[in-house]
């Protein structure tokens, strides 16, 4: 029998005020991990991750992790 896996995409970014004040928002590890944490406690599996600078309001950049993840079903 083969195993089935669904799967799930996820941007993970801090609020853009941070980008508004700061002149630019970076990821909270801290936040992330808590994030990361929540997901494997409901059985998601981190596949890969990319860390990517997004610019909002033409003059703000913001700082994202686009995660994938999988679990078995």
């Amino acid at each position: 029998m083969t195993k089935k896996y669904e799967y799930k995409v996820a941007i993970y970014r801090e609020p853009l005020l941070g980008s508004i004040f700061l002149g630019g928002s970076r990821v909270d590890p801290v936040r992330y991990t808590d994030f990361l944490n929540k997901n494997a406690a409901e059985g998601w599996k981190v596949i890969t991750m990319e860390r990517e600078t997004r610019r909002e309001l033409l003059f703000f950049k913001r700082e994202a992790f686009l995660t994938i993840m999988e679990r078995e079903i």
